[in-house]
């Protein structure tokens, strides 16, 4: 997570850069007036179409996104109607049950994983504390936004369609357990794990200019075609909540 929030510090910079408009400040020097929107999005993420050996535990996999979106009219300035691409970062963590995690399955090679019980691996004696599954991406929102009030686009009710396209740059499972002498331990194992390195689906949110809904139906598999545990072809569905910083 620390990279993922240096990469969305730096990109906020440089598209801060791009898009701001003329910059007006307030008597007392209020933050410049920026076109555009920057929703933080906060949500659970499942695995859809999976085999019943591949269970996650619901509220401890979240889902995390963040992505700065540009407006273009369409149709004029009244119309209710605007393209918004943007560009943005996503982290979803999966939590499997019965203290289980992924790990590399030699007979598949580097790229792959398969689902192991911690206590095989690490030994019996441990006590696990944390125990998530992790990949972030780095991508590009493409929606259609219809806004109910055509005269004030920022204060109106919006429904929103849109697309997005990811790229993997990050895949770790984190384990934190105590051994058998005392001795509190943290692993993190950096590698694909199968991982599909693409990610692409369809998606909606509905609300107000501060707070909406939004869900996310993934339409290829999260890893790559018999990499994953259990030669598993599932996708992803997301859902939450997301809130605009401005």
């Amino acid at each position: 997570m620390k990279r993922t929030t240096l990469t969305v510090l730096f990109t906020i910079i440089i598209l801060s850069n791009l898009f701001a408009q003329e910059r007006q400040r307030t008597p007392i020097g209020g933050r410049p007036d920026i076109k555009g929107d920057l929703f933080i999005e906060l949500g659970f993420n499942s695995l859809n179409n999976r085999p019943d050996e591949l269970q996650t535990k619901f509220f401890l996999s979240r889902t995390f996104n963040m992505y700065y979106q540009y407006p273009i009219n369409i149709a004029g300035d009244k119309s209710g109607f605007t393209f918004n691409p943007g560009i943005g970062v996503n982290t979803d963590r999966m939590a499997f049950i019965d203290d289980q995690t992924l790990f590399n399955n030699p007979e598949l090679g580097p790229e792959s994983s398969q689902l192991l019980e911690i206590t095989s691996v690490y030994g019996d004696d441990i006590s696990i504390r944390t125990n998530t599954v992790s990949a972030s991406y780095f991508e590009i929102p493409l929606e259609f936004r219809y806004h109910f009030n055509k005269n004030n686009y920022g204060s109106s009710m919006r429904v929103a369609l849109g697309g997005k396209v990811g790229y993997l740059f990050q895949s770790q499972t984190k384990i934190a357990y105590t051994d058998d002498n005392g001795l509190d331990r943290k692993i993190k194992d950096r590698q694909s794990f199968g991982f599909n390195p693409l990610k692409y689906g369809v998606y909606a949110r509905f609300g107000f200019s501060g707070i909406n809904l939004w869900g996310y139906y993934g339409l290829n598999r999260v890893f790559l075609k018999e990499k994953g545990p259990f030669q598993t072809e599932a996708s992803q569905i997301n859902f939450g909540i997301s809130v605009a910083l401005f």
